[in-house]
């Protein structure tokens, strides 16, 4: 029964596998727990602390307790529909649809990628994370949080501040990485519509919370590796809050350079990834 409720168990699980003898750590910050994990890892390879190093994350929480909170607080949506019920960016969103998994990733040096001849989809380029704290579901409303993730991430990685966005319904549609605009002024009182953060995570699979970011590390690392965006779904009402280009439902053959993957979770916790063509 311990080792079912310790968060840490499937990172211990994985080193006994493969006789991964490094630091064995496991990230929980929400929905950005997966996101936090590709950074830290990132940044022991280029300190000098690991050659190689597997990130990532998973979470299965499609249960009954947990299903009915998230109800019981208006965050899922109650489209009956799957042909449009996970519908980010969309101006009818209306929260987000519950889903469980899991990704891995394999980061390593440039030198030991080169020694053992290994593929390499994208660099990890840069790593950046922050708190809001501001309150424990409701994201800052002037986006100052997400901001500064972005912000460092892109500093890290070397590079100039791009447009971006975050696209929750309720949270600041951020239409730079250093001029987001603010959005509600006040917590949610009781009764109210939380904020949906993390919208962005749930492509077409649903929302995987812990095990968002890492998905969206995959599918960046993907997009850049194969010149392709991952389109958004069941875009069919434009935001006029959201005015940039989302890829409206279906992919599109582009030459990727740059990719921010951005996971905000509960708690105020922000973390971005930037991802660079290697």
């Amino acid at each position: 029964m311990v080792p079912m409720l310790m968060a840490n168990a499937p990172a211990g699980h994985i080193a006994m596998m493969y006789g991964l003898t490094g630091p064995n750590l496991c990230t929980i910050s929400a929905c950005a727990s997966s996101n936090h994990a590709v950074g830290e890892g990132m940044r022991m390879i280029r300190d000098g602390y690991l050659d190689l190093c597997v990130v990532g994350g998973a979470e299965s929480a499609t249960m009954p307790l947990t299903v009915a909170a998230f109800a019981q607080m208006t965050a899922l949506t109650q489209n009956p529909d799957p042909e449009s019920a996970s519908r980010p960016f969309d101006a009818e969103r209306d929260g987000f649809v519950m889903s469980e998994g899991g990704c891995a990733l394999i980061l390593e040096s440039e030198e030991h990628a080169a020694d053992r001849g290994a593929r390499v989809y994208a660099e990890v380029a840069g790593y950046g994370a922050s708190a809001d704290a501001f309150h424990i579901t409701a994201p800052d409303p002037k986006g100052s949080g997400a901001a500064l993730s972005m912000r460092r991430a892109l500093e890290d990685a070397v590079e100039e501040p791009r447009r971006s966005t975050t696209s929750t319904p309720t949270a600041p549609p951020h239409r730079s990485t250093t001029r987001p605009r603010p959005s509600r002024s006040r917590p949610p009182r009781r009764g109210d519509r939380p904020p949906r953060r993390g919208v962005l995570d749930e492509v077409h699979d649903g929302h995987m919370l812990g095990a968002a970011g890492a998905v969206e590390a995959a599918a960046c690392a993907l997009a850049i590796d194969r010149g392709v965006v991952p389109p958004t779904i069941h875009y069919r009402t434009p935001d006029p809050d959201c005015d940039l280009d989302y890829t409206p439902n279906e992919a599109r053959e582009m030459r990727v350079r740059l990719a921010l993957s951005n996971s905000f979770g509960f708690g105020g916790q922000n973390a971005t990834v930037a991802f660079r063509r290697a």
